[in-house]
């Protein structure tokens, strides 16, 4: 794929996002793709795999909202196989906390699918904010 369609592949599942829609995000997830969280929380790490991150990420993640997740892209850049989001979160957690996190996402796409995304994040208000995950 050209860097222009990279970047539309991505655009399209930030605009999903920002409507609260997670499936495109899912949809496009090679089945060994890895997301990366940078830091020292307790989310931070790699999780190997679109099963391992549906399942120790996303799944215990999404249970601390009262809704999915607005994720809002304020720019996107694109290089070749990357394209890099800086953008914004907004949720509920369950306790009634604002979590409005700020990320920069740095997404490999390969033949059309999220390869790799390592993700840059407020982690101060991570560990304020949330629970650790259940493996912590």
């Amino acid at each position: 794929m050209t860097t222009a369609q990279n970047k539309a592949l991505v655009e399209s599942i930030m605009e999903a996002r920002a409507r609260r829609d997670p499936a495109p995000f899912i949809a496009a997830m090679a089945d060994d793709f890895t997301w990366r969280i940078i830091g020292s929380t307790a989310w931070s790490g790699d999780y190997v795999g679109k099963a391992e991150v549906r399942e120790r990420l996303l799944r215990p993640l999404h249970q601390q909202f009262t809704a999915p997740s607005a994720i809002t892209a304020s720019r996107i850049l694109a290089d070749g196989d990357h394209v890099v989001v800086e953008c914004r979160g907004d949720a509920t957690t369950t306790s009634g906390e604002k979590y409005a996190n700020t990320y920069c996402f740095v997404i490999r796409v390969a033949d059309g699918k999220l390869k790799e995304l390592t993700e840059y994040m407020d982690t101060a208000l991570v560990e304020r904010v949330l629970k650790p995950p259940p493996q912590a």
